[in-house]
């Protein structure tokens, strides 16, 4: 902890460590600044059977399900002291009552046959300062850890380290593609920390859990939000929702595919089976209609005429397309793909009543009078100036000035005329040249 500051929130167990005026260590629950967070949605409901057992977590994604022996008040927030396979741990309780069961169903615990680890006491001050130096040795124990294991030469990465409450074992958390002989590893490993050592391999999804992140989408990993188990993917969730099957974009932060790909699986594949299987193309009495693309959810398919070219798609109805299959197979050709309508399309709008990107460097925008006033003081000012020069000669008065702007272009005509074609030298030369000679010309021609 700095020396400068009172409070740490300790993000990998989800609980605030302050210390008050008399240096003593005080440790309370934090909710929302821990992993695989959890939210009692069956708080206020009777107990029932459910009254002794606890939710506790540890660090990061480690948690279990522990009974009360200990005859106090246990609640949700209380930092205690449970059993372990040596010593003593420390946890939080995160959930209680009936809320606890639905967990152990989705966990696969059944209360009847599993014995539990028990709820000793509740943790006491110098339980919480003995924690918290254990804590506090985790990370160079974890640097000291992949130096060794790179010496040993050993195919193996050293993802996270975890101290028991009471300070007496670790436990390593590693990641390896095979089998490995780490028996070389925990000697030194005893020898060099002077504490009991557990090694336990995790994958690549396991370790995204315990490192944390936001994903693509902008929101928390779903492996350290929510997600427990880890259900097998494949490529055919992809192919079912029409994906692209680029590894960039389905890969995720572990670098396996993600797992967001089977959440709408489901979805997907009741949706493709009202959709019908179209072989070949569609017949029509003026041509061929092949099959471009699918729209599944609205169960809507694209026909074209051309085969390569994306121009033209004519849509229709998943429904639709089963009755023209079934007509081609009798024999029977429909007139014409044209004369089915495309649906139209409602146009989306959001809540504020404009979506458009750009709608603030549109040309039509609202602007102040002042500025309005100014440019209608400016417009006839700067048109008066460019009068003489650009004038036209519809509004040209008639007199002097009309007669020696029309007379070149008339003198200019008639030369052309006489000779037959305009010479490109001519053409060429400079105006100033030309002009006196022009305008002679048209003095004697007058």
């Amino acid at each position: 902890m700095d020396s400068n500051e009172n409070i740490q929130f300790d993000c990998s167990r989800g609980c605030t460590v302050t210390r008050d005026s008399n240096d003593e260590l005080n440790c309370t629950y934090r909710r929302g600044c821990c992993k695989l967070e959890d939210y009692n949605w069956l708080k206020g409901i009777s107990q029932g059977q459910y009254s002794d057992l606890f939710e506790i977590r540890f660090k990061n994604t480690r948690k279990g399900i522990y009974v009360n022996a200990s005859g106090q008040s246990v609640k949700m927030g209380d930092l205690v002291i449970v059993e372990a396979q040596s010593g003593h741990d420390l946890g939080i309780v995160t959930l209680e009552g009936p809320i606890v069961g639905r967990q152990m169903k989705c966990k696969g615990i059944d209360p009847a046959n599993t014995e539990f680890k028990k709820i000793y006491r509740k943790a006491k001050a110098f339980d919480i300062e003995k924690w918290q130096e254990a804590i506090a040795r985790e990370q160079e124990t974890m640097i000291r850890a992949r130096q060794i294991a790179v010496e040993l030469g050993l195919d193996m990465k050293i993802g996270d380290v975890e101290f028991q409450g009471d300070g007496t074992k670790a436990i390593f958390y590693y990641i390896a593609d095979g089998r490995v002989d780490f028996r070389q590893l925990i000697k030194v490993f005893a020898e060099e920390f002077r504490i009991r050592i557990e090694m336990k391999q995790i994958g690549a999804r396991q370790e995204a859990g315990l490192i944390g992140g936001l994903g693509i989408c902008g929101r928390e990993l779903c492996c350290a939000n929510y997600i427990t188990n880890f259900k097998s993917i494949t490529t055919a969730a992809a192919r079912c929702q029409d994906l692209s099957l680029n590894p960039q974009k389905l890969a995720g932060q572990c670098g396996k595919l993600k797992c967001c790909l089977n959440y709408e699986v489901v979805t997907y594949m009741d949706a493709q089976s009202r959709i019908p299987r179209v072989s070949e193309p569609l017949e029509f009495q003026d041509g061929l209609a092949y099959l471009m693309k699918t729209d599944i959810l609205k169960e809507v398919m694209y026909f074209s005429y051309d085969k390569g070219s994306l121009a033209n798609l004519f849509p229709l109805a998943a429904s639709e397309v089963r009755e023209i299959i079934k007509m081609n197979r009798n024999g029977i050709k429909p007139e014409s793909l044209k004369s089915e309508p495309e649906p139209e399309v409602p146009e989306f709008i959001t809540a504020v009543g404009d979506d458009s990107i750009t709608r603030f460097d549109s040309p039509g925008r609202k602007k102040r009078r002042g500025q309005n006033r100014q440019r209608r003081d400016d417009k006839p000012r700067q048109n008066t100036s460019a009068a003489p020069a650009d004038a036209a000669p519809q509004d040209a008065q008639p007199g002097q000035n009309a007669t020696r702007q029309r007379g070149p272009r008339r003198n200019d005509q008639g030369r052309r005329d006489a000779s037959g074609r305009g010479s490109q030298r001519d053409r060429r030369q400079n105006g100033n040249q030309r002009r006196p000679r022009q305008e002679g010309q048209a003095e004697s021609d007058e």
